[in-house]
C-alpha cells in the first residue's frame, strides 16, 4: 500500500512546490513594481525651493505616465563645490548646477559622456537668470549701477568664485559694465573690478549663504545676487527690500546633465532623462517662471514680462569666448581674480 502511495504522493509534493514558488515569484514581482524609483538631483545653493516644487509636478506626471512612485532627493551647496562633490564619490544621477563650467568638469572624469551639452534645448538650460542688486527698502545708499559699488563706505556681499558659479556670473557682470565703460582698456576695468571687490566685506561660499549674510545677519549695504534669488526675497520680505537692476548684466545660463555613468549604475538612465527633460514642459516652464527664473519657452516669458526687466543690456559668456576661456583668464589659480582680490 505504501508503495503504491509513493509516486502519488511524491508527485503531490512537487505540484505544491512548485505552486508556492509561482506564489512567491507573483510576489517578487508585484514587489518589485511598487518598489519606488530613486533619483538624487545636485544642485546649487538657490534652487531648493524651485525643485521641490517641480519634484511634485513631476513625480506625479511619471506616476501617471509609468505608474511607478519616485522618491527624489536634493543637495544644494556653492556650484563648483556640487560638482567636485561629484567628482569625489556623491551619488548623482542628475546635476543641475549654476555654469556650464561646473558640469563640465564631470565630462573630464568620464562622468559624463561628450555631447552632453546638447542633449537637451538651449545648451542644456532649461531657464536662465541675470544679476542685480538686492538692497534695503528705499535704497538708503543710493545704489543706482555697478559704479556706486565702487564708493567709499559701500559695503558689498558677494559669494567667492572659487566655489560658487553665481560669484563667477557676478564677476562676469562686473566686467561686463566695465567693457561697456572703457571699450577695450583691460586695465581700467580691471582697477574699476578691482575697486568693487575691495569693498566686499563678505565673502560666502554660495549665493544662499550670501543672502542669508545679508538678509538674516544684516550685513552689507548691497547683496550682488541672481535674480531669482532677490526676486524671492522681495517675495518673503516686501517691506525690507528692493531690487535695483544695473544698465548692463549678463545672461546667467544655469546648466543641467545627466551623470552618464552614475544614472547607468544605478539603472536610472531613462528616468533621469526623463527627469530633465521634463523641465521644459509648460506646467515646468510655469514653476520656473512663478519662482522668478526665466523660462527657456519664450511664449511663457513673455507672459511672465513683468515680473522680469527684459530690457536690460545682457552680455552672454560667449562675449568672453566661453567658459575654458573665461576660467583661464579670471578664476583658475593665479589669474585676474586673484590678483584683483588679494591685492
Amino acid at each position: 500500500m505504501l508503495k503504491k502511495l509513493k509516486i502519488p504522493v511524491i508527485f503531490a509534493i512537487i505540484v505544491i512546490f512548485l505552486y508556492f514558488i509561482g506564489i512567491m515569484r507573483q510576489n517578487s514581482k508585484s514587489g518589485k513594481s511598487r518598489k519606488k524609483l530613486e533619483i538624487v538631483n545636485v544642485s546649487y545653493d538657490p534652487t531648493r525651493e524651485l525643485y521641490e516644487k517641480y519634484n511634485k509636478l513631476f513625480i506625479e506626471y511619471y506616476r501617471q505616465k509609468y505608474g511607478q512612485d519616485v522618491k527624489i532627493s536634493q543637495s544644494h551647496g556653492g556650484s563648483g563645490s556640487q560638482a567636485r562633490s561629484v567628482i569625489e564619490g556623491l551619488d548623482a544621477d542628475v546635476v543641475t548646477l549654476a555654469l556650464e563650467n561646473d558640469v563640465a568638469l564631470l565630462e573630464k572624469v568620464d562622468l559624463l559622456e561628450k555631447g552632453w551639452v546638447n542633449k537637451f534645448p538651449g545648451s542644456s538650460s532649461p531657464y536662465t537668470s541675470t544679476i542685480v542688486f538686492l538692497v534695503r527698502k528705499g535704497n538708503p545708499k543710493n545704489i543706482k549701477d555697478w559704479n556706486s559699488l565702487t564708493e567709499k563706505g559701500i559695503k558689498v556681499i558677494t559669494p567667492d568664485p572659487k566655489s560658487s558659479g553665481g560669484a563667477c556670473w557676478n564677476f562676469l557682470a562686473a566686467w561686463s559694465y566695465g567693457r561697456e565703460k572703457f571699450g577695450n582698456d583691460e586695465n581700467k576695468i580691471q582697477n574699476f573690478v578691482k575697486n568693487i571687490y575691495d569693498n566686499v566685506t563678505v565673502m560666502d561660499s554660495g549665493a544662499r549663504a550670501a543672502t542669508t549674510t545679508f538678509v538674516e545677519n544684516n550685513q552689507g549695504d548691497v547683496l550682488i545676487a541672481w535674480e531669482n534669488e532677490a526676486i524671492a526675497t522681495i517675495r518673503e520680505y516686501p517691506e525690507k527690500y528692493e531690487i535695483v537692476y544695473p544698465s548692463v548684466s549678463i545672461l546667467a545660463q544655469p546648466t543641467v546633465a545627466v551623470v552618464d555613468k552614475v544614472a547607468k549604475s544605478n539603472g536610472t538612465y531613462q528616468i533621469s532623462t526623463e527627469y530633465l527633460k521634463y523641465l521644459y514642459s509648460e506646467k515646468a516652464q510655469e514653476i520656473i517662471a512663478e519662482s522668478g527664473y526665466r523660462p527657456y519657452n519664450q511664449k511663457i516669458l513673455k507672459k511672465y514680462e513683468n515680473k522680469f526687466d527684459l530690457k536690460m543690456k545682457l552680455t552672454k559668456i560667449d562675449d568672453f569666448g566661453g567658459w575654458k576661456k573665461a576660467y583661464e583668464k579670471f578664476f583658475n589659480e593665479g589669474a585676474l581674480f586673484d590678483k584683483i582680490y588679494e591685492n
